[in-house]
């Protein structure tokens, strides 16, 4: 088996766990409603909110396809960058131990997505000049 298939699969469950279950149980409107809207995008706090968790089905959907990975990855790459400033950043590196909420997970996961984007390593094109 792929190990990037692999890795696929865990980001693809990784989004999937975090975006469905809060579509059935409020967390996604609590989300948009008692977090982004009280920090400053209202009244769009939920349309964000929703947009990010659909953004992570399609993702999920798009690494099990194996289709556009790239595309995939920068978006999810993105929200995570945008949560580690907007979410965990002040709750320092730990998630759990030491800390609690940190950056670290996210850190993590962006690791990930650049190694699915770019499986054989990012290469400088024969031709480019420094």
């Amino acid at each position: 088996m792929n190990p990037i298939f692999i890795l696929r699969l865990a980001v693809a469950i990784i989004l999937l766990t975090h975006s469905i279950p809060g579509m059935f149980d409020n967390g996604i409107n609590n989300f948009g409603n008692l977090f982004l809207n009280q920090i400053g995008f209202s009244p769009f706090g939920v349309y964000i909110a929703w947009t990010i968790k659909l953004s992570h089905v399609v993702c999920a959907i798009l690494f099990i396809l194996n289709k556009y990975l790239k595309w995939a990855s920068l978006v999810t790459i993105l929200i995570l960058t945008t949560g580690i400033f907007l979410v965990h950043l002040k709750e320092g590196w730990y998630v759990v131990g030491d800390g609690r909420n940190g950056i670290e997970y996210n850190f993590l996961l962006i690791c990930v997505l650049v190694t699915i984007m770019y499986p054989n390593g990012i290469r400088k094109s024969k031709n480019s000049q420094l």
